[in-house]
């Protein structure tokens, strides 16, 4: 009896774990070519979906620059509240991805494509934005219309409330 009630508890502890494909958004590797952008005198990264490679310290908004991992436990776990946010708000703030730590520019292309991403990735291959954004991800900035970075959210957001109360709060953007 206590076998059965333990094997019970086990299957349906994992099986809250699985994730149901049938209401999956399919991700898009996609052209940088639509992020604002101003001078800037930083190592450009590359961007997963083409274009001219773009230095983070271009990048004018309104845009969030959330740095991630494919790797990363919480980056994983906040991408649905960031990606309902982009589809929301796609049209007044840019959304700005910098995979970082990775082993290739192909895991992180399968990886966009597999768990809903629709915003531009950039591409950190020697780890180049360590000194500015810091060691641990994800890390998230809310950049102005001015390139000025008006603030720095460290660890993952755990809301879509949680993004949008700190866009209003930060870039004015409601």
């Amino acid at each position: 009896m206590k076998r059965v009630a333990l094997f019970l508890a086990i299957t349906f502890s994992l099986s809250g774990c699985s994730t149901d494909s049938s209401n999956s958004i399919q991700g898009e590797v996609v052209n940088c070519e639509s992020i604002n952008l101003k001078k800037g005198e930083l190592s450009p990264l590359e961007c997963l979906g083409g274009g001219a490679p773009i230095a983070t310290d271009e990048i004018a908004g309104p845009a969030l620059i959330n740095v991630w991992g494919t790797w990363c436990k919480p980056c994983r776990e906040e991408l649905p509240h960031l990606a309902e946010f982009y589809e929301k708000s796609k049209e007044r703030v840019d959304v700005i991805g910098i995979a970082v730590e990775e082993r290739s520019q192909a895991v992180v292309a399968k990886f966009i494509e597999n768990n809903g991403m629709n915003w531009p990735v950039l591409y950190d291959a020697d780890g180049s934005t360590k000194a500015e954004f810091g060691l641990g991800v994800p890390v998230t900035w809310f950049v102005d219309a001015d390139g000025e970075v008006q603030y720095k959210k460290f660890g993952p957001f755990r809301s879509l409330e949680e993004i949008e109360m700190a866009t209003r709060k930060y870039l004015g953007v409601k």
